[in-house]
Order: structure tokens, then C-alpha cells, then sequence
């Protein structure tokens, strides 16, 4: 820490938010990690770069089958149901970053503090 300034103590006033961090790492890596900022501690820094889908089924059961709405005769219509849960539908994603491979990080202006 050099005249009073941590990028830990920077980095977890923005959890929260929507950060860009550069690390020093190269290839696509050195390019940057963009998402919500979760965690923030000593050693690491955690980002939820993509966000999952909400379950699909209330209680957690996962859906049998899927739901469609009945047609005017009575058949099931197709593709506008409820997907079931069987299949792979994205589960989100997260990277942790070493504190000590951080770069820079960018942040928005407005509502940062400063």
C-alpha cells in the first residue's frame, strides 16, 4: 500500500457493480474480464461473468416435461412451453482473479465515490 491506496480496499467498493479488470497475464486473458464484481479478499477477486437462468420449476422439482398451451382442438402446441431442466441451458460463469495479477481494473464514474 503506497500513500494510503490499496486496489482491495478500491476493488470492494464496487461489489456490486459492473467492473472491467485488466490483468497481467497475456493472450485473451490480458485483454480483460468484464462482470459483476462479487467477492473481493486478500488473495482473489471473483466476477460473475455470465448469469444463469432462474430455476424453471418453483420448489426446485425440475420440470418433468415441458409446458405448451393446448391448441383450439385440444393438441399441444409447439415451442412456446417451459423448457425442462434436462437439458444444458447455460449455467452461468465466474472468474477468479489473483490479486497480485491485476493490471488495472476500469469502473464507472458515476456512483463510485469520487
Amino acid at each position: 500500500m503506497a500513500n494510503g491506496f490499496s486496489i482491495v480496499s478500491d476493488l470492494a467498493r464496487h461489489i456490486g457493480q459492473t467492473v472491467t479488470i485488466f490483468t497481467t497475464s497475456g493472450g485473451e486473458s490480458g485483454r480483460g474480464f468484464t462482470g459483476v464484481l462479487a467477492t473481493v479478499n486478500c488473495n482473489f477477486v471473483r466476477l460473475i461473468t455470465q448469469i444463469g437462468p432462474a430455476p424453471g420449476c418453483a420448489l426446485g422439482s425440475c420440470c418433468d416435461r415441458e409446458r405448451r398451451p393446448f391448441g383450439v382442438e385440444g393438441e399441444q402446441l409447439g415451442g412456446e412451453g417451459r423448457i425442462n431442466c434436462s437439458g444444458n441451458r447455460g449455467l452461468g460463469s465466474i472468474v477468479d482473479i489473483p490479486v497480485d495479477r491485476i493490471a488495472a481494473f476500469v469502473h464507472n464514474a458515476v456512483g463510485s465515490g469520487w
